[in-house]
């Protein structure tokens, strides 16, 4: 870990060695609270870009499980899926651009607050 310059860097068997950036980690993390529960679900993420990674646990041999500086740390990234971020990060970028486009949403924005949901009490 990086942390000045807030990248990752990991080295695969493969012979790959992939400098991936903590925001494009927390924006494209595998959790539901990023992915939804299903295709059309994904939540935009926005205000990243200084986040920074706090830890990075092991899961097993097969995944690591990061803890984000904003409080993020649901999403297990297999060590195939940190692939896929190095491997294809140019075209996540542009992908990530075009949806905050589409969305009228600028990269530095604070996220919005989640509706309430529940019970209330009055």
């Amino acid at each position: 870990m990086h942390s000045q310059s807030r990248v990752l860097q990991i080295s695969f068997s493969v012979g790959a060695d992939c400098r991936i950036p903590f925001e494009l980690m927390r924006i494209y993390s595998p959790s539901a609270e990023v992915q939804g529960h299903g295709p059309g679900q994904e939540v935009l993420q926005t205000g990243k870009r200084l986040v920074d990674l706090e830890a990075l646990d092991p899961v097993g041999n097969y995944a690591v499980q990061p803890r984000f500086s904003d409080g993020h740390d649901t999403g297990i990234f297999s060590w195939d899926y940190l692939y896929f971020l190095g491997a294809e990060q140019e075209r996540l970028w542009r992908d990530y651009e075009k949806r905050l486009q589409d969305a009228g949403r600028e990269r530095d924005a604070p996220m919005p607050v989640a509706a309430a949901h529940g019970c209330a009490s009055h």
